[in-house]
């Protein structure tokens, strides 16, 4: 690619609609802003659940064509963050979704969980040196929460930046949940008929919060929660009408949809506000001329 915006900033990412969840506002905030943004998603999830009983039959145990169809899903999705640039980690159905941890399919030849690290890293570094983003975000060492597609993303996201040297993101975030967002969620669900909360006790049980002094970044894209919830309907295959997530949309829109959160691993962090210095840009700090 020629003629790059200044700000370029690259999202890996494991499944069709991950990269709405956690990330979808700021996609959209970035792109609004001028940033050239790519999205970079490692498997077609085939594995995944199906919400339209319709189509219950593409799914792995019958035609095995649901890939297919969340690919398009995906890309709609992108249409509606305004994200052009997406692609898929070695081309669409290189790797496979590979399921839960501990299921049958993680051995399948083409899992993801499977795949040899240095080959996986070495088609996003192409990716890298072709657009020479500034910053890239992916999870955390769990996966954010433990499947195995998300743990192989971050290990060959993190690979790549180190294989690509100077073509590499100068700041690496985490996606990441402080603890105090997960206590007003859990707070303002309680009582509710789609409380994802039910179960859970207190934030500490869960597989993901971060503490607040650990968060590096506050993405205020609040303006956008509307283009991440469009997003989301796109995904209807794996996220219901009756979700949850869209309860958090119409109960408190911008306020939780809009509002995404990072650990700061690589660079410097730049100047932020508030009690724990959280920035409010993923590129402060950085020199955005050409490099």
């Amino acid at each position: 690619m020629t003629d790059l915006p200044a700000r370029r900033l690259l999202l890996v990412h494991a499944h069709p609609d991950d990269e709405v969840i956690g990330t979808g506002a700021t996609m959209a905030h970035y792109v609004s802003a001028g940033a050239h943004v790519t999205l970079v998603t490692c498997t077609l999830g085939e594995e995944g659940e199906i919400h339209v009983p319709d189509l219950a039959r593409l799914g792995a145990a019958h035609a095995d064509q649901l890939g297919g169809y969340r690919l398009v899903e995906w890309e709609r999705a992108c249409t509606a963050l305004g994200v052009t640039d997406h692609r898929m980690l070695g081309g669409p159905g290189r790797y496979r979704d590979s399921g839960m941890m501990g299921l049958p399919t993680n051995e399948h030849p083409r899992a993801f969980w499977g795949a040899d690290l240095d080959e996986a890293a070495a088609h996003l570094v192409e990716i890298m040196r072709e657009i020479r983003p500034q910053v890239m975000i992916t999870y955390d060492e769990n996966g954010f929460y433990g499947h195995p597609d998300h743990i192989q993303a971050h290990r060959v996201a993190m690979r790549a930046a180190e294989l690509a040297g100077p073509d590499g993101p100068e700041k690496i975030y985490w996606t990441a949940m402080p603890l105090s967002v997960l206590v007003d969620g859990m707070e303002a669900f309680r009582g509710s008929e789609s409380n994802p909360f039910a179960e859970v006790e207190k934030p500490e049980d869960l597989p993901f919060g971060t503490p607040d002094a650990e968060i590096a970044a506050r993405i205020d894209g609040t303006d956008h929660y509307a283009k991440k919830t469009a997003a989301m309907r796109a995904h209807a295959t794996q996220i219901p009408d009756n979700s949850w997530l869209y309860g958090i949309a119409g109960d408190f829109g911008g306020e939780f949809m809009g509002v995404e959160y990072y650990t700061l691993v690589k660079g410097e962090r730049g100047p932020g506000s508030g009690p724990h210095g959280w920035e409010s840009d993923l590129f402060a700090g950085i020199d955005t001329g050409d490099r």
